[in-house]
C-alpha cells in the first residue's frame, strides 16, 4: 500500500521570493541567510572582570569618601555648644531690646572667658566658681559684605546694669558698676542687656571663648606673627617676649593678649590695642591660602574652633559658623577695623573709664545705621578733654554732615612691625 508522495526538496518547491510570495505550489519559505559566527569582544559584550573589580572598588571609594565626609562633619557640628539659658532669659526681655534696623547686618558679640574650669584651664588659678570677662569685642558686619568694624568694650567701662539671673536662680539689683560684672554675676545673657541698653545695638548672636580655646585655635593655624613692641616678662599672665617680629604658639599668644600688670601703667588701655592687632594678625593668617585651601590644615582649625565656642542657638551649626566665616573671608583686610569705645578715667576713679560723649554715640548711631567708621593709628593714650588725638585733631572734619566720623584704631591689613 503506498503512502502520501514525499515532498519535494525545498529547491523544486518553485520560484523562491520574499517572504509570503507564491509559486506553483503555494506560498514560499523565506530562505535565511547562512548564520555569520558572532565574537564577543571587549567592546561589545560583557566587561572583563578586571574592569568590574575596579569599577566596584571605586564606587565603595566615593561611598566610604562621603560616609567619611559626613563622620567629619557629625564631628564637628557636635563638638559646638548651645547657650540655651541664655537664649531664653533674653527672650523674656524681648519687649525692651532694641529692634535691627538694616537687614543683612549683623551684630556678633565676642565674649572672651577666664573661667577657670574645664580642662587645660586650671594652670591659670583657682576655679572659684565665677566667670570672667576681661574681653568683650562687637563684632559688626555691614551688609552685602562692605565691612567689618570690631569694637572693644573695656572691661572696666562704668555702666548701668539691669536686674539679671544669676546661675543659682536668684537675680540681681540693678547696679551702676564696671562692665565685665555683667558676665561675672549674670552670665552672656546679662552682657549682651548690659551692651544693649548702653548702645542701642541689637546684638543678633554671641560666642564665649575660653583660655583652651583660644590656645588651640591659634595652634591650629600653625601660630600667629605679631609685633612685640616693648618686652614682657608677665608671671601673671604666664609669658616671656623679647620686642620685635615674633610667631605666637598657643600658649605665648594667650600670655601676650592677657598681659597687663607689668606693661605700661598696668591700664587695660594697651592690653586691647595688643588684642586688636593680634586678631588682626589672626584674621590674615586664617584668609591666607595656606589655611583655607589646605584641607590638611584646615580640618584642625575648624577642629579647635568648634570645641572651643559656647554660642546661641542661631549659630550652633557648622553651617551657620561657616557662613559667617564665608562672609567675613569676603572682606578685604583694609576694610576689618579694630578700635575701642570712646572712653576716659572716670572722673570718680581713676581706675575706672567712662564714655566719651558724643563721640561714643556718635558711634553707636554709626553701627546701628550699618554706616562705615575710618580708623586711624593713635598712642592709645587720652588727652586731657577726653578726646583721643586722632579724632581731636580731625575734629572740624568730622563736624561735616557728609564726612566719615574717625576714630582711633587700626585694621587687619597693617603687618607685623612695619
Amino acid at each position: 500500500m503506498s503512502g502520501p508522495a514525499p515532498d519535494p526538496a525545498p529547491e523544486h518547491r518553485g520560484t523562491t521570493g520574499p517572504a509570503g510570495s507564491t509559486g506553483p505550489d503555494g506560498p514560499t519559505a523565506p530562505v535565511l541567510p547562512a548564520p555569520v559566527p558572532v565574537r564577543i569582544t571587549h567592546r561589545t559584550g560583557f566587561r572583563p572582570r578586571g574592569l568590574r573589580v575596579v569599577a566596584f572598588l571605586g564606587a565603595v571609594a566615593v561611598l566610604a569618601a562621603s560616609g567619611a565626609g559626613w563622620w567629619l562633619y557629625k564631628k564637628l557640628d557636635e563638638n559646638i555648644t548651645t547657650d540655651s539659658s541664655a537664649a531664653a532669659e533674653l527672650e523674656r526681655y524681648e519687649r525692651e531690646r532694641p529692634s535691627s534696623l538694616v537687614r543683612d547686618a549683623r551684630n556678633i558679640l565676642l565674649i572672651g572667658s577666664d573661667t577657670r574650669a574645664g580642662s587645660g584651664n586650671a594652670q591659670y588659678g583657682r576655679d572659684k566658681g565665677t566667670q570672667r570677662s576681661d574681653t568683650t569685642i562687637l563684632l559688626h558686619l555691614a551688609a552685602r559684605g562692605r565691612g567689618v568694624t570690631a569694637v572693644s568694650v573695656p572691661r572696666d567701662l562704668m555702666v548701668r546694669i539691669p536686674s539679671c539671673r544669676k546661675p543659682d536662680g536668684s537675680r540681681t539689683v540693678p547696679m551702676f558698676a564696671q562692665f565685665n560684672f555683667a558676665f561675672e554675676f549674670g552670665g552672656t545673657a546679662c552682657t549682651v542687656r548690659t551692651l544693649e541698653k548702653l548702645t542701642g545695638i541689637r546684638v543678633d548672636h554671641h560666642v564665649v571663648i575660653d583660655f583652651r580655646g583660644f590656645k588651640d585655635m591659634v595652634n591650629a593655624v600653625g601660630g600667629v606673627r605679631v609685633c612685640v613692641t616693648r618686652p614682657i616678662d608677665d608671671p601673671d599672665a604666664q609669658v616671656t617676649l623679647k620686642p620685635g617680629a615674633r610667631t605666637l604658639n598657643g600658649e605665648q599668644a594667650l600670655g601676650y593678649v592677657r598681659a597687663r600688670k607689668s606693661l605700661g601703667n598696668g591700664s587695660d588701655t594697651e592690653r586691647m590695642d595688643r588684642q586688636q592687632q593680634f586678631l588682626g594678625a589672626l584674621v590674615n593668617k586664617v584668609q591666607s591660602n595656606g589655611v583655607l585651601l589646605n584641607p590638611a590644615r584646615l580640618y584642625p582649625v575648624l577642629d579647635a574652633a568648634t570645641r572651643s565656642v559656647t554660642t546661641d542657638p542661631g549659630l550652633d551649626s557648622l553651617k551657620d559658623l561657616y557662613d559667617l566665616s564665608r562672609a567675613m573671608r569676603s572682606v578685604p583686610a583694609e576694610k576689618v577695623h579694630f578700635l575701642t569705645i570712646p572712653r576716659r578715667p572716670y572722673r570718680n576713679d581713676a581706675n575706672r573709664d567712662e564714655l566719651v560723649q558724643p563721640r561714643a554715640n556718635s558711634l553707636f548711631k554709626r553701627l546701628r545705621d550699618d554706616k562705615p567708621v575710618a580708623v586711624v593709628p593713635g598712642d592709645g593714650q587720652h588727652e586731657p578733654g577726653g578726646e583721643e588725638p586722632a579724632e581731636s585733631s580731625r575734629r572740624k572734619r568730622d563736624a561735616s554732615p557728609s564726612s566719615t566720623p574717625t576714630f582711633t584704631g587700626t585694621n587687619a591689613a597693617v603687618g607685623a612691625c612695619r
